[in-house]
């Protein structure tokens, strides 16, 4: 998607060979008219797939994930949560993620009710690096019997296995920006037609 990867040249920041920093406006300071235009791209995507709801983790990929369902109609937004709360019970599906982002295992869990068998599901994320978090997400769509119709990400680390493992094994993914590395700080972008 050209207006993501213009910002990701302009305000992101490679950190290392492996961190890929765009929080100035993806995913803690959000620039609203970009998260909207994904949102639309998600939609062109996945529209003729029919997802019934939108599925993410939180934190960052809530924001995402809204702007992606108001384009496809206004679906329902879950989110998986990262931490259980005293009203969760055996109700819940849950599934481990490891976040390369904050080096931390979590268990991620969503109420059942909230997760319908039989639902076609788009799981959208602000990353994919190791392609934990998706994942995780269609770990928790398989024990209810949901299904995943497609994975939107906005930025793919492609120089990690996450994205490759993920098409290899079927999976629609449609990632709005691809970086294949960093050097001397710079984020590398893989040509959009590739």
């Amino acid at each position: 998607m050209e207006a993501l990867c213009r910002m990701i040249q302009e305000k992101g920041k490679g950190i290392g060979n492996d961190i890929v920093k765009v929080d100035m406006f993806l995913n803690h300071r959000i620039d609203t008219a970009l998260l909207f235009q994904m949102g639309e791209a998600w939609a062109e995507e996945f529209r003729a797939d029919r997802p019934e709801m939108v599925l993410t983790v939180e934190a960052s990929g809530i924001s995402m994930a809204v702007a992606a369902a108001h384009a496809l109609g206004d679906i329902p937004v879950v989110f998986a949560k990262k931490s259980a709360t005293v009203v969760q019970n055996d109700s819940v599906v849950q599934a481990p993620v490891y976040s390369f982002t904050h080096k931390t295992q979590n268990m991620i869990r969503i109420e059942k009710q909230y997760l319908p068998r039989g639902a076609r599901v788009l799981i959208i994320d602000d990353f994919l690096a190791d392609g934990q978090a998706a994942r995780g997400l269609m770990n928790l769509c398989e024990q209810q019997g949901a299904e995943v119709i497609g994975v939107g990400i906005a930025v793919e680390k492609g120089f990690q296995p996450g994205g490759k493992a993920l098409r290899e094994s079927g999976v629609h993914l449609k990632s709005l920006a691809v970086v294949d590395g960093i050097v001397d700080g710079n984020i590398v972008l893989r040509p959009e037609d590739d």
